[in-house]
């Protein structure tokens, strides 16, 4: 049976506690820095403020995405692998990052979401994708490769990914698609392997995680996401 592991609270701290090499694959969607006072967004056709909570809102986004990354790193294995999904606002500050650690960067993959909302001011293009990237401790890591040719009709699996935005399960602005992190921990673990979310939001990889038989920890800042973390994840057999 699946064992499942839930930390409140903030994740730098609570990764310190951890200890080294102890979990196989990490999945990590951070604060992507895009609220704040004078920032807009769209919601069901219309010009809102954009302020998903002051856990998205970081004065240093550079030394916070150090900090993190140098502790996710520090308590994976040394064959497992990381998957950090982001936005321009954050994307280029991990992967430069990432570099400057001295990680290996295997991919880049980009999410193409075809429903995804429209561009209301008409100085810009429609943003429609997300990036994640793929990177490890070393060159030596876990890669599940014929799955992913599972994913793509037994072709080889491209890094350009075409997933749906669904509709959300949760009340939670930046919830992940359950079928792209199913895609995700399918090519980072294998069945009875631990799987890490230090930013477990409304609990997207938790749920994926338990449904195929990995065990999970889950880190979580904001109490009421965390509670809905909580209750979804119990809720899979």
């Amino acid at each position: 049976m699946a064992k499942v592991s839930l930390k409140k609270g903030e994740c730098i701290g609570i990764l310190k506690k951890m200890p080294d090499k102890s979990v196989d694959m990490i999945f990590a969607d951070p604060p992507y820095n895009l609220s704040g006072k004078n920032h807009i967004t769209c919601v069901n056709g219309r010009k809102v403020k954009c302020d998903k909570g002051i856990w998205d809102m970081i004065a240093d986004i550079d030394k916070f995405n150090y900090d993190w990354i140098y502790q996710c790193m520090r308590v994976l294995k040394d064959d497992g692998t990381i998957w950090i999904s982001g936005t321009l606002h954050n994307h280029p500050s991990v992967g430069f990052l990432l570099k400057k650690m001295g990680y290996w960067i295997i991919n880049d993959i980009v999410w193409y979401k075809p429903n995804a909302p429209p561009q209301l001011q008409p100085n810009r293009l429609a943003p429609s994708t997300e990036m994640i990237w793929l990177a490890s401790k070393t060159k030596k890591y876990r890669f599940n490769y014929q799955k992913g040719k599972e994913f793509n009709e037994g072709k080889q699996l491209r890094n350009l990914w075409t997933i749906t935005a669904k509709r959300h399960i949760t009340t939670h602005p930046t919830e992940k698609p359950e079928e792209l992190l199913e895609r995700i921990i399918h090519l980072g673990s294998n069945e009875g392997e631990i799987v890490l979310d230090p930013f477990m939001g409304s609990g997207t990889t938790g749920a994926v995680a338990k449904k195929l038989g990995r065990h999970f920890i889950g880190i979580e800042l904001d109490g009421e996401y965390f509670n809905i973390a909580k209750e979804r994840i119990k809720r899979i057999k």
